[in-house]
């Protein structure tokens, strides 16, 4: 197969596709995805650099969230999944070719009328907000929440999912037009926190209360 493989730490000049040897043998547990399309993440950028090694038994070459179509099954796999299924991933590496070995727990099912391109920048911040903010944190429709870096693509999903939830949602950011995007979104509250404090402009907002819920 064909992979984009990382020559030497530097700038996006050091990514060479290549051909590579083919995934290893499927585990229990795991399924081959034939990738359509990857995700681009920060950490991508500083593994390219040399500053974030992948794990140790992590594929090489970079990618951590893919879509794409699943290519076989191994053993015990379960039977929600089949060979032909159009799902996105989260990986601990190897998007960036064109197979990849994931576990089955790690898919994600394509949302209606998402398409596969678009799908593969969905499993990094969706799992990110969604076990941080409603998991871990109970955020609640009757409550309020905080997102620093609202125009981030944390932020930008963060928005979406709570307003879809009916939460009153307040963003911080550096600038008018990161604000307009969130804005734009329909966050509720948006605070450029180079021209105004945030902790006082929430305060005023929420009556003294402040926010339930920070991200």
């Amino acid at each position: 197969m064909r992979a984009v493989v990382i020559t030497h730490a530097g700038g996006p000049e050091v990514l060479e596709a290549h051909e590579v040897e083919d995934p290893p043998q499927l585990g229990e547990g795991e399924v081959l995805i034939e990738v359509a399309a990857a995700g681009f993440n920060r950490a991508d950028t500083l593994q390219r650099h040399g500053r974030h090694p992948p794990p140790a038994d992590a594929s090489p070459y970079p990618g951590l969230e893919c879509s794409g179509t699943i290519e076989a099954l191994g053993p015990n796999v379960p039977s929600r999944w089949s060979v032909g299924d159009k799902e996105c991933a989260l990986l601990s590496g190897g998007g960036y070719a064109e197979k990849v070995v994931v576990p089955a727990g790690q898919l994600l099912t394509l949302p209606e009328g998402i398409s596969l391109t678009d799908a593969s920048g969905l499993p990094e911040v969706a799992c990110t907000v969604w076990s941080t903010v409603f998991m871990t944190s109970h955020l609640s429709s009757d409550e309020s929440f905080l997102i620093h870096g609202g125009s981030s693509g944390i932020g930008t999903f963060a928005i979406q999912i709570a307003k879809h939830l009916g939460i009153k949602v307040f963003v911080t950011a550096g600038s008018e037009e990161k604000l307009a995007a969130c804005k734009d979104l329909r966050a509720d509250v948006c605070i450029n926190y180079k021209a105004e404090h945030f902790l006082e402009r929430v305060k005023q907002e929420t009556h003294g209360k402040a926010d339930d819920v920070i991200l």
